[in-house]
């Protein structure tokens, strides 16, 4: 199964996402995310980053999960590479997820391209997919 298609989009970065279940599914976001920035093939997988982040609905967790790593590569110079374990839990205020990202240091890659703020346009999250439009 192919973890992500790059959609075409008028001016910012589109993709969908795929995985046998929502877990999946995000960690293949992450990754298509990337691969608007580094050839994501190629990076490493030496340093493991625990992360885990809420949202009061799914859509709202795909957002806040892939903002976590915007972060984790400004301030940690961070590029995920392979998703280890992700768990998705609902809670009594919305979701939950929390997992092992695999990856290594951005200063190692030739960055193809940025990212500037993960967007809720068209974003979608269904049992085959989820859907996600970036700010490039």
């Amino acid at each position: 199964m192919k973890k992500f298609d790059i959609l075409e989009h008028t001016a910012d970065g589109k993709f969908r996402a795929y995985g046998k279940d929502i877990e999946e599914q995000f960690g293949n976001a992450l990754l298509a995310m990337f691969s608007f920035m580094f050839k994501i093939e190629d990076v490493d997988s030496k340093i493991k980053k625990k992360v885990k982040t809420t949202g009061s609905d799914e859509k709202a967790l795909l957002y806040n999960w892939l903002e976590e790593f915007l972060v984790l590569l400004d301030t940690d110079a961070f590029i995920p590479s392979r998703i280890e374990n992700i768990k998705i839990n609902k809670t009594k205020d919305g979701f939950k997820i929390q997992g092992s990202v695999l990856g290594d240091s951005a200063e190692k890659y030739e960055h193809v391209g940025s990212v500037k703020a993960v967007t809720y346009a068209e974003m979608e999250v269904t049992e085959e997919y989820v859907q996600v439009v970036v700010d490039l």
